[in-house]
């Protein structure tokens, strides 16, 4: 089952902040994981604003992504966006495309 980062932030410097952005990609895909969502329009309807920038990266499963995150590639780049960004990062598991598997995981909104 696919699980994803789901990420909001605000981005301070977006120059500096590229350096990251570059390198980010790479390392998911060592991972199996690619973006799926990457800083385009948003509209928050509900909850805080103070974080417009949102990014959505999928990944085989929940452990594959777990270690992408502690991995020593990703764990090098997060200095290239220390300063210029503030981020929230969130892994949550995906679910089946059966409504039964969604019921047998607890799956609801």
């Amino acid at each position: 089952m696919s699980a994803y980062f789901f990420v909001r932030g605000t981005i301070h410097d977006l120059n500096a902040f590229q350096e990251y952005k570059k390198r980010s990609p790479d390392v998911l895909e060592k991972f199996g994981g690619r973006h799926i969502a990457r800083g385009g329009r948003t509209i928050i309807f509900e909850g805080e604003q103070d974080r417009p920038h949102v990014v959505i990266a999928e990944f085989p499963d929940f452990e594959t992504a777990e270690r992408c995150y502690r991995s020593e590639e990703y764990q090098a780049i997060i200095p290239f966006r220390l300063g210029c960004a503030t981020l929230e990062f969130i892994l949550v598991d995906g679910i089946s495309s059966s409504p039964e598997a969604a019921q047998s995981t607890g799956a609801s909104e």
